[in-house]
């Protein structure tokens, strides 16, 4: 049996690792996994040129990962990766492979992101950190990124790295890491410049080239919709709606979502059932036998639930959420389009992904053509549509009784048969309304600046204490909805840092965005006050994302995040408020400190823009 031909467990992987895989439906290694990962385990250096897409990410990650002491909460593994999406993007990866090690961390660092944040969680000590080479080096120049216990060190991407200027940052790096550590080079091309780095740093490398064949099914159209997270939902039911189609698959990511998005299609009437890994087998194949039947329309399925799954009625695939790889979305797209049929697969893509789609686009040579999402006057056309061809079906029965019946009503009532037909429709049309609500994005004008500068969104202001106008609640009252979103159900929460703590809207908008990941547009009125602030978010935040964000911290404390409901503000009018001009800065006022008094490793180091 080649290498190529080998399977992940053949490969000597952990029984966590191949259980990962299996969770994520990955069925064999792709070539540069099948090359790269019995040289890695063997504590060889690598010189891989690859595109991304390719697999990657997983021939570096799941190698290391095999070796990786789970009981020792230190760097073991350091990634250098161009950009902060892609750092995030390897970060996420690590954590789907690693997500049955016990005490696995794994941490991005990069520009941009809250130096507090980062500092905290390598206290903690991550075994893997993924960064940027300008924030890797300033947390090693600031001793709180330690490279004493590496194990291995991964250039990704170093093509990119090397355009973006980073080369001399990657010296830096690669010369103060550990003299008995692993080190891989990845890289889509081999400038001059990286072959240099390659021969001065790598020691008797394993040379992979890897080669990127189109594999993308010739007989599918392939489009991508943009659309936010909060709004994917919707998105997907206006596709639905217009798409003319028998039986589409949707796939996501996880068990949890399959089924949550089971449950929300079938209450908004589609005929669907999810298809995942924890199914029994007899479940699994219903499922399948009833789209085949055509009793059902819509399964909505995981990568490792779908495999080898051919149903001549499926006519569309849709991935609600983005796979990892291009070859996930080559195997996805591959359940239509089979035999000479035709097929179409639909990508949903937010702004942080679309990396993702352009690297998916080079991987398989081949372009995924935008589609915006359905109007709510398409849809509402559509469904009149399908309604008409229902009415005509009728026309063609008997109906003398309910001809008399409208005539009865009309005359009963004292109305014209219009206006009884009308209401009649209005009835029909109830849960399935012709008429649907626009998708908003919110507008970056300069109303929207106005409203994140206060987010009081019109309301009766606080009153104002005797100390000096800042403003004071009598109670944090009740969540406010957002103008541009009102279908949005909010929830008020309040958060342990204020004024005093030296903290600003921008602060809180910063951590609540990246931390809880949530789109700035979907955060709402924030309201602050000397020690606490309020803040309206969406309601039906998940638990593990408040535990989270409770820890987070910002201008050096944790938020501590809680429902307002209707708790009462503390009183804090009788506390003595330190004149400006009296508060402590030391042994002499900073204006007469000398200048020689700052250690040089305590200023700010200024920030890559490409960070």
């Amino acid at each position: 049996m080649s290498s190529d031909e080998r399977t992940f467990r053949e490969l000597g992987l952990s029984e966590n690792l191949l259980r990962a895989l299996d969770d994520l439906g990955y069925e064999k290694p792709t070539p540069i996994q099948s090359a790269s990962i019995d040289p890695l385990m063997a504590g060889k250096d690598i010189l891989g040129q690859a595109q991304t897409g390719t697999g990657k990410t997983g021939a570096f990650a799941l190698p290391l990962l095999n070796s990786v002491d789970q009981k020792l909460n230190a760097p073991q593994i350091l990634v250098l990766a161009p950009t902060r999406e892609l750092a995030v993007q390897v970060a996420e990866a690590f954590g789907s492979y690693a997500k049955h090690m016990k005490g696995f961390h794994v941490l991005p660092i990069y520009g941009g992101q809250s130096m507090h944040q980062q500092l905290s969680a390598l206290r903690r000590g991550p075994q893997v950190v993924v960064g940027t080479p300008g924030r890797v080096m300033d947390h090693m120049r600031r001793g709180t990124l330690k490279l004493d216990s590496l194990k291995a060190l991964v250039l990704d991407e170093a093509d990119e790295m090397l355009k973006m200027g980073f080369i001399d940052d990657i010296e830096w790096v690669l010369e103060h890491k550990p003299e008995n550590s692993q080190l891989a080079l990845f890289s889509a091309t081999m400038p001059e410049q990286i072959k240099r780095v390659a021969n001065k740093h790598l020691s008797n490398p394993v040379h992979i080239s890897i080669s990127t064949t189109n594999s993308t099914v010739e007989s599918i159209d392939q489009r991508f919709v943009q659309v936010s997270q909060h709004n994917k939902l919707e998105a997907l039911v206006r596709v639905l709606e217009v798409e003319n189609t028998e039986g589409i698959i949707i796939f996501v990511r996880t068990r949890n979502s399959c089924v949550e998005l089971a449950e929300k299609l079938e209450a908004r009437g589609y005929a669907s059932s999810p298809l995942h890994g924890d199914m029994n087998q007899q479940a699994r194949e219903r499922a399948v036998e009833q789209l085949k039947r055509g009793k059902l329309d819509i399964l909505i399925a995981t990568d490792v639930a779908a495999r080898g799954l051919d149903v001549e009625r499926i006519g569309h695939v849709v991935n609600y959420d983005i796979p990892y790889d291009s070859e996930a979305y080559v195997h996805r797209i591959g359940r239509t389009g089979r035999a000479g049929r035709t097929g179409m697969a639909i990508l949903f893509v937010t702004n942080r992904e679309m990396r993702m789609l352009r690297t998916i686009e080079r991987a398989t040579s081949s372009r995924i053509s935008p589609m915006k999402v359905p109007s709510p006057e398409t849809v509402a056309e559509r469904r009149l549509s399908r309604l008409g061809e229902q009415i005509q079906e009728t026309i063609n029965g008997d109906l003398d009784f309910m001809k008399n019946a409208v005539a009865e009503l009309c005359q009963q009532l004292e109305i014209d048969t219009d206006l009884l037909a009308a209401a009649l429709l209005q009835q029909v049309q109830a849960e399935r309304p012709l008429q649907l609500p626009a998708i908003q994005e919110r507008q970056r004008d300069s109303r929207d600046r106005d409203d994140r500068g206060s987010r009081d969104g019109g309301r009766e202001r606080p009153r104002r204490d005797s100390r000096g106008g800042r403003p004071q609640p009598t109670s944090f009252g009740s969540a406010e909805g957002l103008k541009d979103k009102p279908d949005v159900k909010m929830c008020r929460y309040v958060i342990e840092v204020g004024r005093d703590n030296g903290v600003g809207v921008g602060n809180i908008v910063g951590a609540i965005a990246n931390e809880a990941n949530i789109d700035s547009q979907f955060i709402g009125q924030i309201q602050l006050f000397d020690q606490v602030t309020s803040i309206d978010l969406p309601d039906g935040m998940p638990k593990d994302v408040l535990t989270h964000l409770r820890k987070v911290r910002v201008c050096g404390k944790p938020l501590n995040i809680k429902e307002a409901g209707d708790t009462a503000f503390p009183e804090q009018s009788d506390r003595p408020r330190r004149p400006r001009n009296d508060r402590p800065r030391g042994d002499r006022p900073r204006g007469d400190r000398p200048r020689g008094d700052r250690p040089r490793g305590d200023r700010p180091r200024k920030p890559r823009d490409s960070e």
